[in-house]
């Protein structure tokens, strides 16, 4: 709390920005007095899972821009307990992807909410599909013509 103000800390990587996060931090502005937002570094991301497809600096660009956090810094850790101290959280919300990383925030007194996604849209699912009709796309157009077909170019002259 500061000065009598509940501060609710949420953070992600936000990459190909859609509706579950807009809803996670919509959920995460209701909590509280002050919204701050981490956004995960590049480095951060890739020490866990594969390179985020829009740059760090766009996908802070993006959290800075939309309705609802009050702040907006960039994220170089998991883990979280310096930011308690730093910050002074009173709450932390996460996607429920994360259900049980986070538990240990509640010794130093932060109420931990996993915010549960549900079915549907997430960013590992947008690359997935982005993915797939790309792997269509390139099928149709391989489809087209035989691979050894001659359409005369560069034939002409000789």
């Amino acid at each position: 709390m500061i000065n009598g103000k509940t501060v609710v800390y949420t953070s992600g990587t936000f990459d190909m920005l859609h509706i579950n996060h807009l809803k996670m931090i919509e959920y995460a502005r209701s909590l509280g007095d002050i919204l701050i937002v981490g956004v995960n570094t590049d480095e951060l991301v890739e020490s866990y899972k594969s390179q985020p497809i829009i740059p760090f600096e766009e996908r802070i660009g993006l959290m800075k821009a939309i309705k609802g956090p009050d702040i907006v810094i960039p994220q170089r850790s998991l883990d979280h307990t310096d930011k308690v101290k730093k910050l002074h959280f009173d709450v932390f919300v996460v996607g429920d992807d994360w259900v049980g990383k986070y538990d240990y925030l509640e010794k130093l007194g932060v109420t931990v909410i996993y915010f549960p996604y549900g079915a549907g849209i997430s960013s590992s699912s947008l690359k997935k599909r982005i993915y797939e009709n790309y792997e269509k796309l390139k099928a149709k157009a391989d489809g087209h013509l035989p691979m050894d077909a001659d359409t005369g170019a560069g034939t002409q002259g000789a």
